[in-house]
């Protein structure tokens, strides 16, 4: 069993671990290579050689504790029909969403689009090191709704006029969505990877009184989808603060990932029936290596006699020198 497995499943506290989001690609040089030689972003995570070399490359630089599958969240509306075109510092932008086209998706075929994320992560669990987990993910049904609809004003705001409007229509197109990641989830499970992430990155956007109908239940659904496949899952709700402490006791995952806005003494008292991952904010990453480390060992002191996996409370931005990555594992590595 992998150390994160025994942190998460046995809620061991006296191993330290370490893995980061967005560790493959972005920051590395090597990826930036093979990046700036396959332009279409979508073509370049179905290549299952190329998902799987990214994959292990930040294992062989940094020697962390997991791998996660080089792949994107959007790929499963992608695959359920929707047009996608990254924009330069706008980020995705979907094609309008077709209602019947989606509710008429045929199954066989999307699992048949999915199919080269499955044999990348084959690929990657026959070279990857026995001890080492290999992390399959998906975006929540909320998150990748706000896409799928165009739901996002910006990073802080969603179209509460027209979410307030199509209520019923957003309801049920998550519960189709949800059964839909449910697949894609248990084909990761079958290729070899032994751990679920659920991204949840914009949670923070509902209103406090839908958390419960868009978030809450679709995770919790989830979770009991992973439990029954006896597979670990860490959930990210992102940015609903204390609401983490109902998410914790509906939800049940078995890890709780951490944003940087939550207090950390509040997360310790009260998020102690799941194992605690992440929380340092990734812009530390390009302070000074004091800076840096003095933020790292907050999260080491007070997460010192509990299960705690570190990580970061969001993913690794591009502008992050490796070597300075390098140096904060060697800091949380011999902290204890």
């Amino acid at each position: 069993m992998s150390v994160i497995k025994k942190i998460l499943i046995d809620k061991e506290y006296s191993c330290q671990s370490i893995w980061f989001m967005r560790q493959a690609g972005r920051h590395l040089p090597e990826f930036k290579k093979i990046r700036s030689q396959n332009k279409n972003f979508i073509k370049l995570c179905l290549n299952s050689k190329l998902s799987s070399e990214i994959t292990l490359q930040p294992i062989k630089r940094y020697n962390l504790d997991a791998a996660i599958i080089f792949s994107d969240i959007l790929l499963v509306p992608y695959a359920l029909g929707q047009n996608i075109n990254f924009v330069k510092n706008t980020g995705p932008i979907l094609s309008n969403f077709d209602n019947d086209k989606f509710f008429n998706n045929d199954k066989n075929k999307y699992k048949k689009k999915l199919d080269p994320i499955y044999k990348a992560i084959k690929i990657t669990r026959e070279k990857l090191q026995k001890n080492k987990s290999l992390i399959s993910f998906i975006g929540a049904p909320w998150t990748l709704i706000v896409y799928m609809l165009g739901l996002k004003v910006n990073k802080k705001i969603i179209n509460l006029t027209k979410f307030k409007k199509n209520k019923k229509k957003i309801n049920k197109i998550l519960k189709e969505l949800t059964d839909y990641l449910c697949i894609h989830i248990e084909k990761q499970i079958d290729a070899g990877a032994d751990i679920v992430q659920v991204f949840d990155s914009w949670a923070g956007l509902l209103p406090e009184e839908d958390l419960e109908n868009f978030c809450f239940d679709p995770n919790l659904k989830i979770t009991n989808f992973c439990k029954e496949k006896k597979i670990p899952v860490i959930c990210f709700p992102k940015g609903i603060g204390k609401n983490y402490l109902k998410f914790q006791n509906i939800v049940k995952p078995d890890g709780l990932n951490i944003d940087y806005d939550i207090d950390l003494f509040w997360a310790r008292k009260n998020l102690n029936k799941v194992a605690l991952q992440g929380g340092m904010h990734p812009q530390f990453l390009l302070r000074s290596d004091n800076e840096m480390f003095s933020e790292a060992k907050k999260y080491l002191d007070i997460f010192k006699d509990v299960p705690y996996i570190f990580n970061l409370g969001h993913g690794i931005v591009p502008e992050t020198n490796p070597d300075k990555l390098k140096r904060l594992i060697k800091f949380v590595r011999n902290y204890y």
